[in-house]
């Protein structure tokens, strides 16, 4: 958790606010959950790959074949609360899959080696 946007403010207060058992204020998650998936787009430039967090945001990242058009073939998909807590490294990606807190579909849809952040 070194980079400077995993300890953005938003980020921060979404954490804090699930720790203690609540559900962030709409702006500070929608913040949260979208800068981390930019993080996660810088980190693994490309468009293979769609990561999913409804209602706040989607990302396209993973070097590999393009997706112009439809539904792209390699989608990832979880709750807000799943995503903070896989880019920050709550969460282990194999453990979130175990869970069933992710969808995954494609072949090129596996993150364990994007995260922690």
């Amino acid at each position: 958790m070194s980079s400077p946007h995993i300890k953005s403010a938003a980020v921060l207060a979404a954490l804090t606010a699930l720790d203690e058992g609540r559900t962030p204020e709409r702006p500070v998650y929608r913040e949260a959950v979208r800068t981390l998936l930019t993080v996660l787009a810088e980190r693994a430039p490309g468009r293979s790959v769609e990561v999913r967090v409804p209602p706040y945001g989607a990302v396209q990242c993973v070097a590999g074949p393009r997706h112009t058009r439809g539904t792209p073939p390699n989608v990832v998909e979880m709750a807000p609360d799943t995503w903070l807590a896989l880019a920050t490294g709550r969460l282990s990606w194999a453990q979130a899959v175990t869970d069933g807190r992710v969808q995954v579909s494609g072949n090129r849809a596996d993150l364990a080696d994007h995260l922690p952040l």
